[in-house]
């Protein structure tokens, strides 16, 4: 029996392939569950109580006033 192709019986290749190279066959069936998870799972994650985090500052907070100099660390 010869391998089934893919345009013509499609239904019969996916259950060819998943018998027959089962590496390659879920190795697509995982990838191409990137994109859906993608645009899945942020609302269920925000349904289920996770917010996303604050940004990260990207400066240094310049602290208001003069610079207090603490004291009692000198080396004398």
């Amino acid at each position: 029996m010869s391998a089934p192709y893919f345009w013509a019986q499609p239904l019969r290749y996916i259950r060819w392939a998943s018998h027959e190279k089962p590496a390659i066959f879920y190795s697509i069936v995982l990838g191409s569950l990137g994109p859906v998870a993608l645009v899945t799972l942020p609302p269920i994650r925000r349904y289920f109580g996770d917010v996303d985090p604050e940004p990260i500052p990207l400066s240094y907070p310049v602290p208001k006033g003069p610079r207090v100099i603490p004291k009692g660390f000198d080396d004398e």
